[in-house]
């Protein structure tokens, strides 16, 4: 979901509610600590160099068991950060601390936000060999004897 989708949930909704991919609730006294743009500038395994822009909420479950994220309060958070620091209109992702911090996508079911788990993918599959029926989303499958990671594949 991107930036500019949200702002119009934000409008017709009564509560600020996020799902858990597992089904669970983020506890409702959550609250979000950081609205911000970050820029990541990485190499991938082919040696193409790339850029990634996500806009990232931070929630944060506190002891402040009174407290409760009201929509407008989510609103003007937003609109602060966009103004202050001229964030872009793109995809959302959604930092939330679990054993370790997850990050997540988000989506809108229709009367709550739900977290989606995030996955890895070989962004140079030419240069790695991959054959198309050997690619794996499932991070806990083993690689093939042709994963881009391989000794000699020449990618890593």
């Amino acid at each position: 979901m991107k930036l500019s989708a949200i702002k119009p949930i934000l409008e017709t909704v009564e509560t600020v509610t996020f799902i858990l991919p597992n089904g669970q609730l983020v506890p409702e006294h959550f609250h979000v600590t950081e609205v911000g743009q970050i820029t990541k500038n990485f190499i991938d395994c082919g040696g193409k160099v790339r850029q990634e822009t996500v806009v990232n909420f931070q929630l944060w479950d506190a002891n402040d068991y009174e407290h409760r994220l009201k929509p407008s309060k989510l609103q003007q958070i937003i609109a602060l950060s966009e103004k202050v620091l001229n964030i872009g209109d793109y995809e959302i992702e959604v930092e939330y601390q679990g054993e370790t911090i997850g990050k997540y996508d988000l989506d809108f079911n229709g009367t709550a936000f739900t977290l989606l788990n995030k996955t890895t993918a070989c962004l140079a599959e030419d240069a790695c060999g991959i054959p198309v029926e050997k690619q794996k989303n499932n991070t806990t499958e083993t690689k093939s004897a042709t994963s881009c990671c391989t000794p000699g594949s020449s990618c890593c």
